[in-house]
């Protein structure tokens, strides 16, 4: 199986109205009750990641048109709250409820991030179950979630490192029954680098397709702008030498639209805002021909 992207076109602009430039890094896409959602981690520019407070808004009729700004911002880390930050929001629905699970940081040390749940009815207006949160606590930086049903549990999975304080980069996950309570932590993917933070394993991405597992991970060898692609036919057990390949983004995610068709995004810093590309997912042979008939080999 081989993983690739078309081509990405620019769906939202941070920057629309404002009198500097802004940005979207970490993000999510979800489909309301008439129209798509997207949230995301926003700030002026340049980039100012321990300052980014702020959970960007924007709506649009289609999957891939031209979102529009909603103020004012739906969730802004509060210090009250123990919130450093606002990092890395994902968007699920579960029986007419709408779980956002997003990084808020430390306000103490990088060894002790929290990750937390806020749900909304209707996707506008949030609220933060102070009884539940924070859902996780790890390091270095734990963040970026994204929550997926496997095997009739609820899976969370976010990169780390493999100790606290310094480690291999890794993916993680924990599991749960009813999105607030979660436990039986794992490690599903070890890359041989090793430091705090940063890394290459953010963003991390899990996709069901065609009886396999896909993870996406960004940051790959390096580069920003780079998100590989792991096969496995085990959702907590992903290596490194099963990369079926690579796309130009970062933050990726993954999105299906109504017709069942799969599409991948990128942002981040300086990047302008939140582009959109298809995702394809075929065996070698279609690939081949899918490359040949859109010139890209």
């Amino acid at each position: 199986m081989k993983v690739f992207a078309g081509e990405f076109e620019k769906i939202y602009d941070p920057s629309f109205e404002e009198k500097t430039s802004w940005y979207i890094n970490d993000h999510c896409l979800i489909y309301g009750k008439d129209e798509w959602h997207l949230f995301g981690i926003t700030h002026e520019e340049p980039c100012d990641p321990l300052n980014e407070k702020c959970c960007a808004h924007s709506i649009c009729d289609t999957l891939t048109g031209t979102y529009r700004k909603q103020m004012p911002f739906p969730i802004v880390a509060d210090p009250n709250r123990g919130e450093a930050h606002f990092w890395a929001p994902h968007v699920i629905e579960a029986n007419e409820v709408y779980y956002m699970f997003w990084c808020a940081g430390s306000l103490s040390d990088h060894m002790t991030y929290q990750i937390k749940v806020s749900t909304s009815l209707d996707l506008y207006h949030w609220e933060h179950n102070s009884s539940s949160n924070p859902i996780v606590i790890d390091g270095y930086d734990a963040r970026d979630p994204m929550v997926v049903k496997i095997g009739g549990k609820w899976i969370l999975y976010y990169t780390a490192t493999s100790s606290p304080n310094y480690g291999n980069h890794v993916v993680k996950c924990v599991e749960s029954e009813d999105l607030i309570n979660w436990g039986n932590p794992r490690t599903v993917f070890t890359d041989p680098s090793v430091g705090d933070v940063g890394g290459p394993c953010e963003s991390p991405f899990v996709v069901y397709e065609q009886e396999k597992y896909y993870l996406f991970i960004c940051q790959r060898d390096g580069c920003y702008d780079k998100t590989a692609i792991y096969e496995s036919e085990d959702p907590f057990h992903f290596v490194l030498d099963r990369c079926v390949g690579d796309i130009p983004a970062h933050a990726a995610e993954v999105v299906k639209d109504g017709d069942g068709k799969y599409y991948v995004t990128r942002a981040g810093w300086g990047r302008g805002g939140v582009y959109i590309a298809p995702l394809f997912f075929d065996s070698s042979s279609r690939f081949q021909k899918q490359n040949k008939e859109e010139g890209l080999g």
